[in-house]
């Protein structure tokens, strides 16, 4: 899929955002929410933390698969911590987010802080851009015709039933989030230079190792070494399918601009990104990040001003006459599955 060029003058079209983010800034959405995330961090840590203190309490007993479940969603809570922090959502200074990164992402989850903010940085600056934009460059999945047609032997077989195999393959997301970061913490360049820049990598070594120390040391200590195989195997496989589900519905299926398009900042990330209705209860399942179009607009807004932002962007959007995606969660699905069989067809037919 491919966006289509405006043909406002270039310099009205650059102005565009600038008056959208005044209003923004005018209504007091920029300003940082210190008590509300203070709250969040509490409830979220305290949570997470509770929950291993749990399956430890419950020992060797089949009733920590369950448990395991319940441990996939606290750790996904913490990532979505992880992901405000990268955006400098809760502090101004790069330090303090920087730390609450490292915590939550390196230490908590076992995700590589520096390796995830490189990546999606590049996502945030051209996304949806099949060369750009590392979300949708060719691997287990392929998003475009190109990718699909350059596949081979097994990659082939998959990309004719990508839609079927879609969510199948998210179960093993939690375990390739874990191997790219190790791969991005020690990967080097034919000429010696580091693969993915980090500014505390040997922090982020030592934070990973403890993680992985703490992580499996708990579990092998508590349970059996079945259970706690079982344990890390369903845990993982939800926390996995959990993350690729809160992602999901953000771009996949969107128009895809090329290097042949023409796009302002605000129609770039607009017609990129897909919102998701729902109340309370969907803001908090998927991290804030169903106001996907306005955190793409705004990066650094904090995540509770995002519901706020969100009229005023579609408004202005009215105004302007730029197409504002939003639909209810299983349409949202619906949509990006319906990309990936299109993107298979032409294998299937051949």
């Amino acid at each position: 899929m491919t966006s289509s060029t405006s043909t406002e003058p270039a310099a009205r079209r650059g102005s565009d955002y600038a008056r959208l983010s005044r209003r923004i800034a005018e209504a007091g959405l920029f300003e940082r929410r210190p008590g509300r995330y203070a709250l969040r961090i509490a409830l979220t840590l305290g949570a997470f933390l509770a929950g291993w203190a749990v399956v430890a309490l419950v020992g060797d007993s089949w009733w920590q698969v369950p448990l395991a479940v319940v441990m996939a969603v606290a750790t996904t809570q913490v990532a979505f911590l992880g992901h405000d922090a990268g955006h400098r959502q809760m502090f101004r200074r790069r330090g303090p987010s920087e730390a609450a990164g490292l915590v939550a992402g390196n230490l908590a989850v076992g995700l590589s802080y520096g390796w995830w903010v490189d990546k999606h940085n590049r996502h945030h600056a051209n996304p949806n851009h099949a060369d750009e934009d590392p979300d949708v460059g060719a691997g287990a999945l392929v998003w475009t015709y190109e990718q699909a047609s350059a596949t081979r032997g097994l990659s082939r077989w998959m990309a004719r039933r990508q839609a079927w195999l879609f969510f199948p393959l998210l179960l093993l997301e939690g375990l390739a989030l874990h191997v790219a970061s190790v791969r991005a913490l020690v990967g080097r360049e034919p000429d010696g230079r580091w693969r993915v820049p980090m500014r505390h990598r040997a922090v982020e070594g030592l934070l990973l190792a403890a993680h992985a120390a703490g992580y499996l040391g708990l579990l092998f200590a508590v349970m059996s070494p079945a259970k706690a195989l079982v344990f890390a195997a369903v845990h993982q496989g939800l926390w996995g399918l959990y993350m690729g589900c809160s992602f999901a519905p953000n771009h996949k299926g969107m128009p895809m601009p090329t290097a042949s398009d023409d796009l302002d900042y605000l129609r770039k990330q607009v017609l990129t990104s897909r919102n998701v209705r729902g109340g309370r209860l969907v803001d908090l399942a998927l991290g804030g990040l169903n106001y996907q179009i306005e955190h793409h607009l705004f990066p650094n807004m904090p995540r509770a001003n995002l519901r706020r932002a969100r009229p005023l962007v579609m408004a202005y959007c009215a105004e302007q006459g730029v197409p504002y995606a939003e639909t209810g969660l299983i349409e949202s699905y619906r949509q990006a599955l319906a990309h990936l069989h299109d993107v298979g067809r032409p294998l299937r037919a051949g």
